[in-house]
């Protein structure tokens, strides 16, 4: 009788997706227009990275690659960081919701003592993480969904562009409120979004933030710096 397991066809593997060379494939090191100090690999055009995402999406489940782009409210936030360092000097910071980590690279370059980078989307994580080597700063990724959770080891939490999405923002911002209320330094940058609060914010700093119209209805955004208040 005839063996039936030596009949077993195997499937062929599928092929190993390089997160890594596709990021350096499809971006430039270079720097956003409000962080001349901050290099990042950035999409210099918009349409053809997207384009090459979607090719990829259905075979390696890709996000959007909103990593590669430098959100006009991370940009304030960085901004912000690196002129007044002493937000964030000798002090535990965490960038949520990090994109392309120019916030967290930021709060290296201002002298943080430690700082953890958040991101749901493990390519975004990745980027970060080329980021962060680029400039020679160390940071730590966290790829995890934080939210709801105590951090007792964070002395600041900075985010930027986290209110263009109602679930989210109510989510995220009645999170934030329950730390600062617990002592957190919460900074967060917002370009006009929809969803940012009417109320128990603190404005810090105002940026005009050069943007592409690809990516906005305009060629500037008016950009404020926030603390987060936790009443």
């Amino acid at each position: 009788m005839t063996d039936m397991t030596s009949l077993i066809i195997e499937p062929a593997a599928a092929p190993i997706f390089d997160r890594r060379a596709f990021i350096l494939a499809n971006t430039e090191l270079t720097a956003p227009p409000m962080l001349p100090e901050v290099r990042l690999h950035l999409a210099t055009e918009v349409t053809p990275l997207w384009e090459a995402t979607e090719t990829t999406l259905a075979a390696v489940n890709l996000p959007p690659p909103y990593w590669a782009f430098a959100w006009p409210g991370g940009q304030a936030v960085a901004r912000h960081v690196l002129d007044v360092p002493e937000l964030v000097a000798g002090k535990r910071v965490l960038d949520f919701a990090a994109g392309s980590g120019m916030v967290a690279i930021a709060a290296a370059k201002a002298g943080a003592v430690e700082v953890v980078a958040v991101e749901i989307d493990d390519f975004a994580a990745m980027v970060v993480g080329l980021n962060a080597e680029a400039n020679e700063v160390a940071v730590r990724v966290v790829c995890d969904d934080i939210v709801g959770l105590p951090l007792p080891d964070i002395d600041v939490i900075l985010a930027g562009d986290i209110c263009y999405e109602k679930p989210m923002a109510e989510r995220v911002i009645g999170w934030l409120r329950g730390l600062a209320r617990n002592g957190v330094l919460v900074i967060i940058g917002d370009p006009g979004r929809a969803y940012v609060p009417k109320t128990g914010l603190d404005a810090l700093a105002k940026f005009a933030v050069p943007t592409s119209l690809d990516l906005e209805d305009r060629e500037v955004r008016d950009t404020v710096v926030w603390r987060l208040l936790g009443d």
